[in-house]
Order: C-alpha cells, then sequence, then structure tokens
C-alpha cells in the first residue's frame, strides 16, 4: 500500500505540473492564443519592416503606422479601426495588409485570428447577396467572440457587389456591444482597384507641376477618393453605410511605382531569394516592365506585380 505521504506528494505534484502546463504564458508557446487586452504593438519593429519592405508609399506607411499604433495604444477605443486601401494592382496594397497582420498576430495570414475575404472567390454570385450577407455578420460575429483583437481582410473590393459590404456597418459602428459582443478591438482593412486612377493622375499633376513626389500629403487625396469611390458603381463601396456614416477612419492612397521603385522591389527579391545583387539584372528586369503615361514613361503600369515573374527569367543569369 501507498502511504499517505507519497499519495500527498504525488497529487502535490501533478497538481502543479498540471497548472504550469496550463498556466497561459507557456500553454501560448506552443498553441497560438488571442493577444491579452493589454498587448501593445511594437512600433519600432512594424516601422522598420514598413520603411525596408514597402517602396515608394510614404503616405500609406505614414498613415497607416500612426493609424495602428494609435489604435493599439488606447485602452478603450470607441470604434474597430477601419482602413480603406485603393491604389492601382502591384502598388503594395496586399503586402502592406500583410506586414501589418503579422504584427498583430505573430502567424499573419496563416493565424486564425485573421480572416481573408476575397470578393471573386467567398462572394462569386450574383443573386446570393442575402444569403452572403447572413453568413458574412455569422462569420464575423463568431470570430470577434472568440477574440476580440481580430483582423478582417477585404480583398478586390472593386469586385464585391454593391450593398453586400453594409452587411457589416453594425460591426464597425460608435456600439458599445452587439448583440452581447463588442468589436471595438478588431481591425477591418478593404483593399481596391478603385479610386487607382484619381490617385494616379493626382501624382502626374504633381509631377507636371514640379513638386516633388513626397510633398503629397494625404488631404491632397483623400477627400477627392472618398468622393470618387463612394460614386463609383465598381467600387464595392458605392453609395455605402460605411462612407456615409463616416465609419471608414482612413481612405489610404497608394500611388504608383516610378522607375527606381520597381528597382528597389527586384533587388529586395533578390535578397529574399538568397542572390546577390547584381544591377545588370536589376535593370534588366525594370527595363522589361511598361510605364505611363505614354510620352513620359514615368510610371510602372504594374506597379512591381510582376517583378517575381520576370526575374525567374533572368534565375540562370
Amino acid at each position: 500500500a501507498l502511504e499517505p505521504l507519497s499519495v500527498g506528494l504525488a497529487i502535490g505534484v501533478a497538481s502543479a505540473l498540471t497548472g504550469y502546463l496550463s498556466h497561459p504564458r507557456f500553454y501560448c508557446n506552443y498553441v497560438e492564443c488571442c493577444p491579452s487586452a493589454g498587448q501593445r504593438l511594437n512600433a519600432t519593429a512594424l516601422k522598420a519592416q514598413l520603411d525596408t519592405k514597402l517602396f515608394g508609399q510614404h503616405l500609406a506607411k505614414d498613415v497607416v503606422l500612426k493609424a495602428v499604433m494609435g489604435f493599439s495604444n488606447n485602452p478603450s477605443p470607441k470604434k474597430p479601426l477601419t482602413l480603406s486601401l485603393h491604389g492601382w494592382a502591384g502598388t503594395g496594397k496586399n503586402f502592406l495588409s500583410q506586414i501589418l497582420a503579422e504584427h498583430v498576430h505573430r502567424a499573419g495570414l496563416r493565424s486564425k485570428f485573421v480572416h481573408l475575404f476575397l470578393a471573386t472567390l467567398h462572394f462569386p454570385h450574383h443573386d446570393q447577396i442575402k444569403l452572403y450577407k447572413e453568413q458574412l455578420q455569422n462569420w464575423i460575429r463568431g470570430n470577434v467572440s472568440a477574440c476580440p483583437h481580430s483582423v478582417f481582410i477585404f480583398d478586390e473590393m472593386d469586385k464585391m457587389h454593391p450593398g453586400l459590404i453594409d452587411a457589416i456597418k453594425p460591426f464597425l459602428d460608435y456600439y458599445e456591444q452587439v448583440d452581447g459582443v463588442s468589436y471595438r478591438k478588431a481591425i477591418f482593412i478593404f483593399l481596391s482597384n478603385a479610386g487607382g486612377d484619381l490617385i494616379n493622375k493626382a501624382a502626374l499633376d504633381f509631377w507636371t507641376s514640379g513638386k516633388g513626389r513626397e510633398e503629397i500629403q494625404l488631404k491632397d487625396l483623400e477627400p477627392t477618393l472618398s468622393v470618387g469611390v463612394f460614386n463609383n458603381k465598381n467600387s464595392g463601396l458605392w453609395h455605402s453605410s460605411l462612407i456615409d456614416r463616416n465609419l471608414i477612419d482612413y481612405f489610404v492612397p497608394f500611388l504608383p511605382l516610378e522607375h527606381k521603385h520597381v528597382k528597389m522591389c527586384v533587388r529586395a527579391e533578390m535578397i529574399a531569394r538568397g542572390y546577390a545583387v547584381d544591377e545588370k539584372i536589376v535593370q534588366a528586369v525594370a527595363d522589361e516592365m511598361t510605364f505611363f503615361p505614354k510620352e513620359q514613361k514615368i510610371y510602372s503600369d504594374k506597379g512591381c506585380k510582376t517583378v517575381q515573374a520576370k526575374l525567374d527569367i533572368h534565375e540562370d543569369t
């Protein structure tokens, strides 16, 4: 028979071990956990990554960094942070949202607390809008209930059916709770090509007038961008209550990329592949890109979107 002291000691050790293994600090080293209420983003690390990986977007970097850090440092925000990123393909919208997701949740887009919606994949049929609205509300409600710091990214907004995104309006508004759930710590990001023409025209006007690219400020673009998107039937935000009720915190413009920015993308991709940077190859890849306007050829019409594919051709070199 076991001595009472031995049995007691065994039970004590087992209890202590169970308590240690179930402690959040230990448990969350092996299983992804929702960030705690007091957890803050690392502003220095986020800024450094944006500076070294996102090229030619001084406006987007500045606006998003300030917006996200202000939101993160606010212990009691009045509403979720809602950002709408606009610009032509290849200018960095997806890249920035990916970087931001990784700083909120270490696993980034692989995190169970980061949710990516693609209009053409998740909402493909026009006659199913009522069903999509119900599904969207249920998805968001369920995920925010599981983690208040959830991140929702809506890509291809310009391909989304008009009115669909208004289904999430109650979650973005200034409510303390909706059906017992608070959405105030969540982040919503919309990605759209809509408004890209307006942004490109403004950038070209600055260039034509002899002003530097870095002189462009948010106030020069945001009012025109928000109105343009609101009146664009192919924006996904056409006559949206999200704009009408001022629930989108920032309309973030992504400027068209110049020749020098494309070359920066090529160098970054070469380094990511473990290659030594060869300026001849950098120049060759950049020269294969197409630029507009036709006469001046200032801006890449695909941004950096095809850099990876074009670099593949030069891999043997």
